[in-house]
């Protein structure tokens, strides 16, 4: 049986995975359960996260259940790329994408065509319903998309909105329960009245 080596790296194909979903759907939980296998696999990891979501710490990533990793905060996505060596690098991590720029998908096809497997995570739609940031075009160019969907508060079915339950009407606001709930269509349309 062959058994590939670091030499044979230039014949790895990389590719790009994108888990999205509401809040409280599980991403970053999904997230870090895809690294901790890679890592279990013993595969050279880097994982990052934009370096405004402060909401639990700074540089780890921490899903809602409390599971967490190290993670690098960066403050736009083309720093991602003085971190990771495309030589060794294996597996790269990316949590909470809408908050990045556009540059992101260039970064992620960048890494992916040099072999490199690309997990990203984030929200699909903000607060209002609309397509959030670049992760219309991650979707796109991804190889393999997984949408999670939380639990409405309201109803019990499968959520897929993230209702802002506070008064403010900036794209990016950052909160857990005291400013946010997830809704399925029905009951995310009847509060948009």
């Amino acid at each position: 049986m062959f058994l590939e080596t670091k030499a044979n790296r230039s014949n790895k194909k990389g590719w790009i995975e994108v888990i999205c979903g509401s809040m409280f759907s599980g991403k970053t939980e999904e997230l870090i359960r895809r690294i901790k296998r890679a890592q279990f696999a013993k595969q050279k990891i880097e994982l990052f996260k934009p370096a405004m979501d402060t909401r639990y710490a700074e540089t780890e990533m921490v899903s809602h259940d409390a599971s967490m990793v190290h993670s690098t905060p960066v403050h736009n996505a083309a720093e991602i790329l003085l971190y990771v060596s495309l030589e060794t690098v294996e597996v790269v991590g990316i949590d909470e994408a809408q908050f990045l720029d556009d540059g992101i998908v260039a970064v992620c096809n960048q890494l992916a065509n040099a072999g490199i497997r690309v997990i990203v995570a984030g929200l699909d739609m903000n607060f209002q319903g609309i397509p959030f940031g670049p992760m219309p075009q991650l979707m796109a160019v991804a190889e393999y998309v997984s949408k999670v969907h939380a639990i409405c508060t309201r109803c019990g079915d499968l959520a897929h909105n993230s209702h802002r339950t506070v008064e403010n009407d900036k794209q990016v606001l950052l909160g857990e329960k005291e400013a946010y709930e997830p809704l399925c269509r029905a009951c995310f349309q009847l509060l948009k009245g």
